[in-house]
């Protein structure tokens, strides 16, 4: 049986009902992350999402209209990630994953890239000239006072996640970052992002446009799906909208979802082992109706 871990956060006081300990890899959450860091760089004029990376835009990579191709997809990496291998030199990841084509015509389409989001972080530490993990201490988790949020860098620092097979997996073969915390800083980040501590209502007005991906998922609560920037966006049932991500690793999956439909709205992050996003999802839909 899946053990599922939740923390919910109601009202604008930001106050979690939980607060477990435990520490969580946050996996394709970090992306609402990094979106965050290149809006709010973008507020202050030192980064233009529309300015060109490669032959693509930083707004097509963090919305995946880019074409990108995904490196899940090439089996030489998740063979390396099963041997529990050092993660690949940046440059042979891009060029492997390039190597299978590009998937479209930038604007032209939608699917899901991580390497996208690589070069994505790539792009926002380089118009920064900081990284990303300074960007989100300075700004995302000094202000919203996440204390045990962070970037996992090393196999030491992941060493410090619940589960028991994080102990010996390498962070790096999470190319665009992987964050590690609690369910409730978790929950705090995504709260904080919808009650404007951290971006301006303009900029969160253009984080929420939602290129629209069909209806409902099989396994999934999703009753109409949609993907924003970095934000995956639609409904989950009796729940209303629910803005937010999921995302998974080799062991683990979790899902960190705002419902603003809800009387009080609601911010919900679900950690669970196993490879279905869906047992997250169902976790977070169901305690946000009935906390």
């Amino acid at each position: 049986m899946s053990a599922v871990f939740t923390s919910a956060i109601f009202g604008r006081d930001g106050t979690p009902d939980r607060g477990d300990a435990q520490i969580f890899p946050y996996w394709s959450f970090t992306k609402t992350a990094l979106a965050v860091t290149a809006l709010s760089l973008a507020e202050e004029g030192a980064l233009d999402l529309d300015a060109p990376v490669l032959d693509v835009t930083l707004r097509q990579l963090l919305t995946h209209t880019a074409g990108m191709p995904d490196y899940f997809t090439l089996p030489a990496y998740r063979q390396a990630v099963a041997r529990n291998e050092d993660p690949w030199p940046r440059d042979r990841l891009i060029r492997d994953t390039l190597a299978q084509g590009r998937l479209f015509a930038p604007g032209a389409g939608w699917s899901y890239s991580n390497l996208g989001y690589l070069l994505a972080r790539a792009a926002i530490e380089t118009a920064s000239g900081q990284s990303f993990a300074t960007l989100f201490h300075t700004r995302i988790a000094e202000p919203l006072g996440l204390h045990s949020a962070r970037l996992a860098e090393t196999r030491d620092q992941f060493a410090h996640v619940h589960w028991q097979q994080a102990q010996h997996y390498h962070p790096g073969w999470v190319y665009h970052g992987c964050l590690i915390g609690t369910a409730a800083d978790a929950a705090r980040l995504l709260h904080g992002l919808f009650t404007g501590t951290l971006l301006s209502p303009s900029s969160l007005t253009q984080m929420l446009v939602t290129h629209p991906l069909g209806g409902a998922l099989p396994g999934r609560p999703w009753t109409e799906c949609g993907y924003a920037l970095g934000l995956m966006s639609g409904r989950m049932g009796a729940a209303g909208r629910a803005i937010g991500h999921s995302g998974g690793g080799p062991f683990s999956v979790n899902a960190v979802y705002h419902f603003p439909d809800l009387e009080i709205p609601a911010t919900v992050a679900s950690f669970t082992t196993g490879p279905q996003e869906g047992i997250a999802e169902h976790a977070a839909s169901d305690r946000a109706v009935s906390p």
